[in-house]
């Protein structure tokens, strides 16, 4: 078996994998840097599919005081605001480090300054952008950075399960597996940071990449991560409805309600002036999703299960000139975004919820460092449209420069062999099993199971059954059976196995989270609990595992810096 010895390993190459990259090497040259992705580097995650852009406060008219604000509010008051703080103040920094070292262009008005165009929740127009397709060029541009540097990058390697002391409170390592060979690799690292992403593919209409599985949350869980309101996963109000297209469940951007879209039920009613008057389409995320959701449920969607979104009152040539990347991804199922209404549907998204960490990134445990969407607290209840590639940047950043500083000043901590047989045994156990469940059809299982009772609108009963059978699925997933004769490289049926593993930790998480919380709060909604409520449930839900379960608990927001009803004063 191969093994490695590393200063820092990073999982994952989205945004915070690559910012945690450059900002490890920059802080020091010397430090051995291994990045494992479970796909091709800037090729593969979400960081890329990013369209709208970027929040950023430029405008002298604007403030980090007035994005906060939006932040804050946008996340329904559950937010860590330490950390909301850290993202709006870093942002900047960021976008001006992309312009002037990493060689990204965004575009520009006349006068020459950085364009910012307006997204829902925002009190200014504050998103920066290339085109409509921004990720690919913050993506790309940070990958040239890092082949420029002396860092080591594993390209089709899957983490599989993050290594620990005896003791079980300082990471050690991880157990990485070859998906081209399906041999394993061991990275004996100082640090370890995790920037691999969620897992909202666990629902059937998704937007996220396929290889975000939740893999990086899975293996901080099992390694005893404390977790920060995990029932927080955020539905894309417009999800492209395409049939079994591959492009079903992909995000028709922000930026398209933002320059005066509408939706329309199938009776042709403006259905958002129902749910929101006053700002209409440009309401929140979870607003819009909701009132989607509802029309849908109440028989006023379409056949296919969608209602509709329309830009032709802006003109084509508006639409094609602003959203060309949106019209090419239309026309590939054969539609016309700039002349004809397109059926959306919402889309599971994004979680908020993630490992409790510092505004450094540090976890719980000692030696893990993680950024991005495996993380929680930034967003609170819901994250505002062009937050979410901040974030990865602003605390992929931070988690480099932190697990820099702290690689120099540690030992290596031997890995436990016996921990690391135990966990290849865990995995190479598939092998030569014939009889057993049906890995894709658990898979298709778990989307339809978490789509109809822990999707945009939940209930008790509901979460409860959903619990129940996922209970279930993870003693069957134990027991899938392989093709007779599989070979360990590129076996698909092994890797969806991995897969649909961490799947069913996330969903449970989820789920449990999502049943403790008795109230209805940004994108949690009760049926049963249809109201928020301040007095009981300002609160943020923490878990860690316990034994085979795990222990939950309730603790107070920290309103460090904004109050509810400071907002309300106003």
């Amino acid at each position: 078996m191969e093994e490695i010895k590393a200063d820092i390993l990073i999982l994952g190459s989205g945004g915070a994998g690559l910012f945690a990259a450059l900002h490890a090497y920059d802080s020091n040259p010397r430090l051995k840097i291994v990045l494992a992705t479970k796909g091709l580097i800037g090729k593969c995650g979400c960081s890329r599919m990013v369209q709208g852009g970027y929040n950023v406060v430029l405008d002298p008219k604007d403030s980090v005081e007035l994005h906060f604000k939006d932040t804050i509010k946008g996340g329904a008051f559950i937010n860590n605001q330490e950390l909301a703080w850290t993202l709006v103040n870093d942002a900047p920094k960021r976008i001006h480090e992309m312009e002037t070292k990493i060689g990204c262009f965004f575009d520009r008005r006349e006068d020459g300054r950085i364009h910012q165009k307006p997204f829902a929740g925002q009190s200014f127009d504050r998103t920066v952008h290339r085109g409509d397709l921004t990720g690919i060029e913050i993506i790309a541009r940070a990958t040239d950075q890092v082949f420029a540097r002396d860092i080591t990058v594993l390209e089709e390697t899957r983490g599989l399960e993050l290594l620990t002391n005896s003791n079980g409170d300082r990471v050690v390592g991880a157990l990485l597996m070859n998906i081209r060979t399906g041999q394993f690799i061991v990275v004996n690292a100082k640090a370890v940071i995790v920037a691999t992403g969620g897992s909202a593919s666990m629902y059937k209409i998704s937007a996220p990449s396929f290889d975000k599985t939740g893999d990086g949350m899975a293996m901080c869980w099992r390694a005893g991560a404390e977790f920060v309101d995990m029932e927080m996963l955020q539905f894309h109000p417009t999800g492209l409805l395409a049939g079994k297209s591959r492009l079903s469940g992909s995000v028709l951007e922000e930026g398209l309600r933002g320059a005066g879209g509408r939706l329309y039920n199938a009776i042709g009613e403006r259905f958002m002036e129902r749910y929101d008057p006053e700002r209409l389409e440009r309401s929140t995320r979870d607003r819009v999703a909701r009132a989607g959701y509802m029309e849908i449920m109440a028989g006023r969607g379409t056949p296919a299960g969608g209602v509709l979104l329309d830009m032709s009152h802006l003109g084509a040539e508006f639409v094609e000139s602003k959203f060309p990347g949106m019209c090419e991804r239309v026309r590939d199922i054969g539609k016309d975004l700039a002349r004809e209404p397109v059926e959306v549907s919402p889309t599971a998204h994004f979680q908020m919820g993630g490992v409790r960490i510092d505004v450094n990134c540090y976890s719980s445990l000692k030696g893990l460092f993680v950024a991005g969407e495996d993380a929680g607290g930034v967003h609170g209840a819901n994250r505002l449209g062009g937050n979410g590639i901040a974030d990865s940047t602003v605390f992929g950043a931070r988690a480099g420069d932190a697990a820099a500083e702290f690689a120099q000043s540690q030992d290596w901590v031997p890995v436990d062999q016996v921990q690391v047989k135990m966990f290849t045994n865990n995995v190479l156990k598939f092998f030569g099993r014939a009889d057993g469940p049906d890995v894709y059809q658990l898979r298709d299982e778990l989307k339809n199971l978490m789509w109809e009772k822990v999707g945009v609108v939940r209930t008790g009963q509901k979460l409860e059954q959903a619990l129940k059978r996922l209970a279930e699925m993870s003693e069957e997933v134990e027991r899938a059976k392989l093709p007779t004769g599989s070979l360990r490289g590129y076996n698909l049926a092994l890797n969806e196995i991995l897969n649909l593993r961490n799947q069913l930790v996330v969903a449970q998480l989820v789920a449990a989270s999502a049943l403790y919380r008795k109230e209805s709060r940004g994108s949690h909604y009760r049926e049963d609990f249809p109201e928020t409520d301040n007095q009981n449930w300002l609160c943020n839900i923490f878990m860690r595992k316990k034994g085979d379960g795990y222990f939950i608990e309730t603790r107070p927001v920290k309103l460090t810096r904004l109050r509810p009803e400071d907002v309300a004063a106003k």
